[in-house]
């Protein structure tokens, strides 16, 4: 069984963390001097940071599997669910309201997969609305009439967020969803260009043919649709028009970039603005990468290191026969990778200094084994990560190598980081079927000054 989904039901989460080899293991536990307060008498699974100056808060813990979530203003949230297709608001640590519920498919990686908040006010719409008034963006695997019903298609919708209520709802794309029902993605995000980046996986962990496309560096197949790459759309929905496209027929004008097999997370680099994702891989080849325009990620054609190809796979690669439409496509090998999955899911950077000095512009990406956070500095130019000694290579060979990188663990399974606009401190959305968490870092100002 594939351990890279995390969207799936939780007895099948459990199979994949029992299965699944190369955990990530913090050796000397016992002399991190970490720190964790919690909101609740019982909590069952406490967080524990490496750092001594930073605790965790407990702000709630009744979400039934949260998916993602965005703020709309200082510990204001949009938090959605998964199996439920709810969208709740979470003020100060309380659901104060449900906004929205949609009718989805929860099979495996389906179901309340995305969201993205625009203030109008950076748009051309703004005229017409107030100072405050922001759009929601919603990825979705719908149904039609209930829950798990006949599915409708994964779609893209864009809401009016005005006077505390979701309204005004526009279908932006309505975008393909079989084979399925694993490698969906649908986590988005918004750019500094102010338009959407949407990441979606091939659909197709099984390799049906019927779900075959180019965008999956299969010659000769169906094409682009929508899946098995990077989509970026105005916010009404349209191509945008800006001098790079990597050519016409099927959606290929709104991919940003393509060969992706799986992904659960995409974040921008607030000092270059370059975008990141991380990609799960099969039973080895997990990834970091950067995504430029017209970024080949490689799939199906490889999966980590193109060089160390033939060490994982019953073939070598061959780079002829990457797709590359027209020369507008470039492949990349990623930035880190492993060769044991342990399953990333969402990538944040950290764009003050709240937590720390040492912490700022670095990154964090979440994942799904041990609920562990890991925590990088980039390189000087900031295209790649400043990886030393056994990472020197951009390959992680065994858990351990990573231990340097541990920023906490024991949050559950990770499936969304966030930075509060206003204060800084880090939000963690820890998924679980029946008590999904939100957890907030923050520099706990007594421990800066007792050293």
């Amino acid at each position: 069984m594939n351990n890279n989904h995390y969207y799936a039901t939780i007895s099948v989460i459990a199979i994949i963390i029992i299965t699944c080899t190369g955990l990530i293991y913090i050796d000397n536990i016992d002399k991190i001097n970490a720190q964790s307060t919690k909101k609740l008498k019982k909590e069952p699974s406490i967080p524990i940071l490496r750092d001594a100056n930073l605790k965790t808060e407990l702000i709630i813990d009744d979400l039934k599997f949260p998916s993602g979530m965005e703020f709309i203003g200082n510990d204001d949230l949009l938090v959605i669910e998964k199996n439920t297709g709810k969208v709740k608001r979470v003020t100060n640590g309380q659901v104060v309201s449900d906004l929205l519920d949609f009718n989805v498919a929860t099979e495996s990686e389906r179901g309340l997969l995305g969201i993205a908040v625009l203030d109008i006010s950076k748009t051309k719409h703004a005229g017409n609305y107030g100072p405050n008034d922001k759009f929601v963006f919603l990825f979705v695997t719908e149904t039609e009439n209930e829950d798990n019903g006949k599915i409708l298609g994964n779609r893209v919708y864009r809401f009016d967020f005005v006077n505390d209520t979701l309204i005004n709802p526009i279908m932006l794309l309505d975008l393909p969803y079989l084979p399925g029902p694993s490698h969906n993605g649908g986590v988005m995000k918004i750019g500094p260009d102010n338009n959407l980046y949407i990441i979606m996986g091939d659909l197709n962990r099984l390799k049906d043919p019927t779900g075959d496309t180019i965008a999956s560096n299969l010659e000769g197949t169906s094409l682009p649709d929508g899946r098995g790459g990077v989509l970026r759309i105005t916010p009404d929905g349209e191509t945008v028009n800006d001098g790079f496209t990597l050519g016409k027929g099927g959606l290929l004008d709104k991919y940003y970039g393509y060969g992706v097999r799986n992904s659960f997370g995409i974040g921008f680099d607030n000092v270059t603005g370059f975008l990141w994702d991380t990609e799960n891989g099969s039973h080895y080849g997990d990834e970091i990468n950067i995504i430029k325009p017209g970024f080949n990620s490689g799939w199906r054609q490889v999966l980590g290191l193109s060089s160390m190809y033939s060490d994982f796979s019953d073939k070598e690669f061959d780079k002829s026969k990457l797709i590359t439409f027209n020369g507008n496509g470039k492949y990349y090998d990623p930035i880190l990778t492993w060769n044991e999955t342990i399953a990333p899911t969402t990538i944040a950077f950290i764009h003050s200094s709240t937590l720390g000095q040492e912490y700022k512009d670095d990154v964090l990406v979440g994942g799904v084994k041990n609920g562990t956070i890991l925590h990088f500095d980039l390189n000087q130019t900031r295209t790649g990560l400043q990886l030393e000694g056994p990472l020197s290579d951009r390959l992680v060979n065994k858990p351990d190598e990573l231990n340097t990188a541990i920023f906490g663990t024991g949050f559950d399974i990770i499936t969304d980081i966030k930075v509060d606009p206003i204060d800084g401190d880090v939000y963690v959305l820890a998924a679980n079927t029946k008590n999904g968490k939100i957890y907030k870092i923050f520099n706990d100002e007594d421990a800066l000054d007792s050293h």
